[in-house]
């Protein structure tokens, strides 16, 4: 029985408890939904999603990031990287965890807005009315968002004209609206302001861009695309904070969510190398089996500490920026390489359809890729590592 003593990290035991309500909704409620549909499905029926929601908002498991005093829940930090690792345990994963049970709700950047916009945006997000997406990212690059953002928004009159491009954004097509990312203002650095953009604004075209799982990213072509001035996200040339907010808050469960796609998937093997037959005994009796269980298992150590320290460090009000890369790097990587041995450990079942292996392996590719590739988090973590090391007792 895991008591969440993970190796000098414990969890407290209100979150042992939500750990273990999760794992006994996935394997009791959600595997039996999602074992009737298509292999690439990322959504259920509506009744069946009506139902699974119905429970989950009976345990307390519904508007996770949304502020008590709109209704929500308001989770920490921590709790909600437990969420995103037991919730990606499903065919769907990280994209659609638990299948949409714990339902959405908005960026979390919505709840800095006006009263009127989080009247307008916000609480139908979390009411599961709208959808909304993030576009940050562009042809030129999107990790560096205070100089990579070439959108641009002139002021005209009582409104905002945007010109430029956004690429790799999921879920723009189908959203209600999006928070859009926009030069305001050239200089070193330059003046990057957000704002919320609804897809009946004239001069917005969505195009759709196929990747390696469905369903597809988009890129979102902005012509003259005017914006009320009202839908201003925080304040003008307040964009660059704005991102780093919602990068940091999104980075640290991503990262959980792909460490629980590979403890799944070694979970599987270890299961499976126990009872494959081979010469003289079974799979699990190789050392060359063994060496890839004991790789995995430490990784996966490693990157789940990782990943709670960070989440413990932003509800103490620690600086995340940092952290978020390193638990994002090690969590994608590491789930990249464990998921990898589980399907060379399974042999051809490990590639067949009717296993979820090859499914989260191609998810796993995207994830090492987005919230900003892992070349751009090593560059974030080396460059404040020399920012802040003095040399050391020999050469300082």
């Amino acid at each position: 029985m895991d008591d969440g003593n993970h190796y000098g990290f414990r969890l407290p035991d209100e979150l042992i408890l939500l750990r273990d309500q999760i794992r006994r909704f996935m394997r009791e409620e959600v595997k039996p939904i999602e074992d009737t549909l298509p292999h690439d499905a990322i959504e259920c029926a509506p009744e069946d999603l009506a139902r699974l929601r119905a429970i989950a908002e009976g345990m307390g498991l519904t508007r996770l990031t949304t502020p008590v005093e709109h209704g929500g829940n308001a989770l920490s930090a921590l709790a909600r990287v437990v969420v995103a690792e037991e919730s990606a345990k499903c065919r769907a994963g990280a994209y659609s965890p638990a299948l949409g049970a714990f339902g959405g709700g908005p960026p979390i950047i919505i709840w800095s807005g006006t009263p009127r916009q989080i009247e307008k945006y916000a609480i139908p997000c979390v009411d599961g009315k709208k959808r909304a997406y993030v576009a940050l990212t562009e042809p030129t690059g999107g990790s560096d968002p205070r100089n990579n953002v070439q959108t641009r928004a002139r002021k005209e009159g009582d409104a905002w004209v945007l010109n430029g491009r956004k690429m790799w954004i999921s879920r723009a097509a189908s959203a209600d609206y999006g928070v859009v990312f926009a030069r305001t203002r050239d200089g070193s650095p330059p003046q990057i302001t957000a704002f919320i953009v609804e897809p009946d604004f004239q001069g917005i075209e969505f195009r759709e861009i196929e990747v390696l799982r469905k369903p597809s990213a988009y890129e979102i072509v902005f012509n003259n695309c005017e914006v009320p001035a009202e839908n201003v996200l925080g304040e003008v040339g307040g964009g660059f904070g704005v991102a780093q907010t919602w990068l940091v808050d999104a980075r640290i469960p991503y990262a959980a969510s792909c460490i629980g796609m590979a403890q799944e998937a070694l979970d599987m093997a270890c299961g499976w190398v126990k009872s494959r037959p081979a010469r003289d005994g079974v799979l699990a009796d190789r050392q060359a089996i063994q060496w890839m269980i004991a790789d995995s298992e430490v990784e996966l150590r490693a990157a789940r500490l990782l990943t709670y320290d960070a989440a413990a460090k932003v509800d103490a009000g620690a600086p995340g920026k940092v952290d978020a890369s390193v638990c994002k790097l090690c969590g994608t990587e590491t789930a990249w390489r464990v998921v990898d041995r589980a399907i060379q450990m399974f042999g051809g079942m490990g590639v067949a359809k009717e296993m979820p292996l090859e499914r989260w392996y191609r998810e796993l590719r995207l994830k090492r890729v987005g919230e900003g590739p892992s070349e751009v988090h090593r560059m974030v973590i080396a460059r404040d590592k020399l920012r802040n090391t003095d040399g050391g007792m020999y050469f300082g």
